[in-house]
Parts: structure tokens; C-alpha cells; sequence
């Protein structure tokens, strides 16, 4: 599967977080071509805040898999991630990551200032993913809207 196919399959997760209550974000992590792990936003159903799609993701598979090192591995995700998530990208050495909107993007939906979250955090880090930037990024955004864009 190409990075097209893959990124259709996390933002079907980020509609159906909305689906359940939560909010527009989806992630998957791919390991040797194969998706081994997907998961939404879950913070409402939850009732916690740092359970967005992509640390729960990193938390529940390397707990999973007795793992603290994502170097094999590649995170797909709906939006870029946060600051939050960006930072455990990095505590995993994560390979790469590949996402749709841009947090660019999100904060303009939402009328704060653009900031690239990911760039930020990756910046001055030890680590940094490879990053592949705005994959059906229109798609992404639109979600992204029908969702902020009411709030």
C-alpha cells in the first residue's frame, strides 16, 4: 500500500472518532509495509486529555509489544501532530512520520496563530523522524472544518 491508500484508512479513523464522541483525529503505525496498529482520538469517551490518537497509539502498541523503540516503525496520522505527540515521536525514535493537515492548518480553522508543532519539537531534538508532509491534505482539512468549524 502507498502512502495514499494508507492515509485514507487514518482519516476514516479521525471520522469515526467524531462518530464517537471525540475529536477529528486518527493515526496508524506501519511496520515492514504491514499496518500492525490503529486507534482514534478517544479523549472524551475517555475523559482524558492526553489520549489523542497518536500517544495513545505509541503507548498502547510499545506496551503491547514490551517496545520503547520505534525505528522500524512509520506513523500515519490525520493531522500533525501536537506538541504532546510530537515529543513521544521523538522518546520512540519514531522513522518517520507521515500526515494529511498540517497543524498549520488546524490553527487556522481555529483562528490561532500557525505554528508547525512537529517542526518546532523536531528542531532542537535528538531525534528526528523523516517527515512526509500534507498526503491528501484536502481531505484531511475538510474533516478538520466540518468539525472546528461549527465550534
Amino acid at each position: 500500500m502507498n502512502d495514499e491508500q494508507i492515509m485514507t484508512i487514518a482519516l476514516d479513523l479521525a471520522r469515526r472518532a467524531v462518530e464517537n464522541g471525540n475529536e477529528p483525529f486518527g493515526a496508524l503505525l506501519v511496520k515492514n509495509g504491514e499496518i500492525v496498529a490503529t486507534t482514534e482520538n478517544k479523549i472524551h469517551s475517555h475523559s482524558n486529555p492526553t489520549h489523542h490518537a497518536e500517544l495513545l497509539l505509541i503507548s498502547e502498541y510499545c506496551m503491547k509489544h514490551h517496545v520503547m523503540d520505534l525505528a522500524d516503525i512509520t506513523l500515519y496520522t490525520s493531522c500533525e501532530p501536537c506538541f504532546m505527540c510530537s515529543g513521544a515521536t521523538v522518546w520512540t525514535s519514531l522513522n518517520r512520520l507521515v500526515y494529511s493537515a498540517g497543524s498549520c492548518d488546524l490553527n487556522r480553522i481555529l483562528g490561532e496563530p500557525e505554528v508547525s508543532s512537529s517542526e518546532i519539537v523536531y528542531l532542537n531534538s535528538h531525534h528526528q523522524p523523516e517527515v512526509t508532509k500534507n498526503i491528501l491534505n484536502a481531505e484531511g482539512i475538510e474533516i478538520l472544518q466540518s468539525y472546528f468549524g461549527t465550534k
